[in-house]
This record gives C-alpha cells, structure tokens and sequence, in this order.
C-alpha cells in the first residue's frame, strides 16, 4: 500500500506551523506597539488649519503671553481659543490685506467663529481641568511641547493614559514656580524651589492622584 504521505510531509507541516505561530506573535507585538506610534497617538504630526498660525512667529519671536489668546486657561477647565476680535486687535493694523489672512477678515465680517482643528484631543470620557494644572505648577510646554518654536502647531505629548498616570505617580520634576508657568523658555536652576519642596507647597498628594475618578468622572 502507498504511503499516504510523502518524505517531505514533516517538514511542511513545521514549516507551517512556524510561520503560523510567528504570523501570531507579529500581530499580537502589532497591536501592542502600534497604539503607541506617533502614527496612532498623532504626536509629532501637523494639523492643517484654516489659518498657518505660527506659535514660533507670535510667541517665541513677538513674545505673546499664552494668556492673551488662552483667556480661560487659569479659570477654567477649557484654555480657551481667542476670538476672531482678538486676532484682528493687531491684524486690523498690520498684514491688513494679506492674503494668507483672508479667513480671518472674513470670520469678522460675517460674525462666524474661525473652525480651528483640534490638536489635542481626549476622548469624551477623559476629564482634564487646565486650570488645576496650572494653579499646581505644570508649565504650558510640560503638554504642549516646545510650543513656542513650532511654525506650525503639532501634538507636543501622547497624551496617552500612560503618559498622564506617569506625572500622576510621580509630578515633582515636572513642578515649576507658579510664575514660571507661561514662561516656555523657564529652565530650573540652583535656586528653583526643588519638586519635592514644590510638591510640599501646592499640597498635591501623588497617592491619591491615580485613583480612576480622578480623570474618569
């Protein structure tokens, strides 16, 4: 009677089983990893807008305090967005028929609110309050970046679960004196209050600070 499998049988079946169970471990190492890519999480990535503005441009070069545009950011759990009025507060008189400003002359005229793209974004079920951040002492470029050197803005952080719960666990060496938080060009020096002792002074509590309703509300 014939053999009902031939010499090289074995070897297939290795062969595929092989290549099975390593097409497994790449999809499972494939959605452990990418979630956390710049592709996923967006960081790194320019959004186009319906105006360039250049944070580079108004706050790193012209000095801008962040507060001029973001009037709620110490208030409110929103930063806030500036309203067309406010661009045009400099606009009405300088760069007045560029064309690159054309959307915001006409936001003006018709009375309609510029519809920026939203860079960072949380889902719906994330609760975050600017305003408790900046009373603590977290600087405006510990989230957004080097926001005062992006010609263009891009998503400074992951923002990812992991990444908040690692400042909640451990916020000291993110701290900086309270006047110091708009400050995007701040470094701490030899006289800097230590995390520790600004831990001890804003009265955060790190124990308590990754309990779910915290952020989950």
């Amino acid at each position: 009677m014939p053999a009902v499998f031939g010499p090289t049988a074995n070897l297939v079946t290795k062969l595929v089983l092989c290549t099975a169970v390593a097409g497994l471990v790449v999809l499972v190492g494939a959605g452990w990893l990418v979630p956390m890519t710049g592709y996923a999480t967006e960081q790194g990535i320019v959004q186009e807008q319906p105006v360039p503005f250049s944070h580079e441009h108004h706050v790193g070069g012209l000095g801008l305090d962040c507060r001029y545009c973001h009037t709620s950011v110490e208030v409110s759990a929103n930063a806030g967005l500036p309203p067309t009025h406010v661009c045009m507060t400099c606009h009405s008189q300088i760069w007045t028929n560029a064309k690159v400003l054309e959307p915001v002359r006409q936001s003006l005229a018709e009375g309609q609110p510029i519809r920026w793209n939203r860079i960072n974004a949380l889902p719906d079920y994330v609760f975050f309050n600017h305003s408790i951040h900046v009373a603590k002492g977290v600087g405006c470029t510990t989230c957004h970046g080097p926001i005062d050197s992006m010609p263009l803005t891009w998503k400074g952080a992951s923002l990812r679960m992991s990444w908040c719960l690692d400042c909640h666990r451990d916020p000291a060496p993110n701290l900086r004196p309270r006047e110091e938080v708009f400050n995007p060009d701040w470094k701490r020096t030899a006289d800097t209050p230590s995390g520790q002792q600004l831990l001890a002074q804003y009265h955060i509590h790190p124990e308590t600070l990754s309990d779910c309703s915290v952020c989950h509300r």
